[in-house]
């Protein structure tokens, strides 16, 4: 790995956000010393993502198809599995259980719970991380109980080729500890910048098993509120980890851990 000050395991330079100033954001990115995993939300974005970690060195990509667009494409297992052999891919996803964007019906929680398993499935396969993306019905921790099942019932057989990452955590204490249980690291965004209800977790998590990211372009963190949110920005969300921490070194632990997962 390079030495990067920062990197954002989760943003999305791949989608129309940035169409007009890509190539700018990436410059500075680079001047800035930082890395960014784009993550695909659908085929043609996981494409992009795959274009982009071809292009610049400190960019990556992993493609998935997001459980809130369940219903927009099919999935396409073929796609997914030539993007998978691309070097510059280090992770399946987003994907997991989004009951927060509609109601939560039977045959909703069937067809997500069906592209949630194909995903799994390959990232065993090709011995790649998740990147979750879990979303519960509101005011409930549901879909974080109901991947937690689904993941443990893949661990009995797969082991240690189930690992990944919980993006934009926004459950509970144990849950997150489960996660770690399963192998999976906690990952948090620019809400923990103006929000206080993720300190107590943070605080008592293993540092070993947490990450940064800005889930660009949205959730910008303080004092960026009310812009498009940037991987540029993805240095706050450190900077407000290592507040919480007692350790010393706390971003270098950080860049670690990525480099742990990811492999980058």
């Amino acid at each position: 790995m390079k030495n990067f000050t920062y990197i954002d395991i989760h943003t999305h330079l791949n989608l129309p956000q940035f169409d007009e100033d890509r190539d700018e954001v990436i410059e500075r990115l680079r001047e800035q010393s930082i890395g960014a995993i784009n993550v695909g939300v659908d085929a043609a974005t996981s494409r992009l993502a795959v274009k982009m970690a071809d292009e610049y060195d400190n960019l990556w990509a992993i493609v998935g198809h997001h459980p809130g667009y369940v219903d927009d494409e099919a999935f396409d297992e073929a796609t997914y599995r030539e993007l998978l052999a691309h070097p510059g891919v280090v992770g399946v996803g987003e994907c997991g259980l989004d009951y927060f964007r509609s109601e939560k019906t039977p045959e909703h929680v069937a067809k997500q719970t069906a592209l949630f398993r194909k995903q799994i499935e390959l990232a065993i396969e090709f011995d790649k991380p998740l990147m979750l993306h879990i979303r519960p019905t509101r005011d409930t921790h549901d879909a974080y109980d109901e991947a937690l099942a689904l993941l443990s019932e893949y661990k009995k057989e797969a082991g240690d080729r189930l690992r990944g990452d919980s993006h934009f955590f926004a459950g509970t204490l144990e849950q997150a500890q489960q996660f770690i249980e399963l192998g999976f690291y906690i990952s948090f965004t620019g809400v923990i910048t103006f929000a206080r209800e993720y300190d107590e977790i943070i605080k008592t998590l293993p540092l070993d098993r947490i990450m940064c990211e800005t889930d660009a372009p949205y959730v910008t963190p303080t004092p960026h509120r009310g812009q498009r949110n940037s991987p540029e920005y993805v240095g706050e969300v450190y900077k407000r980890i290592d507040e919480l921490r007692t350790e010393d070194n706390v971003r270098k632990q950080i860049l670690e851990n990525v480099r742990e997962l990811w492999q980058i």
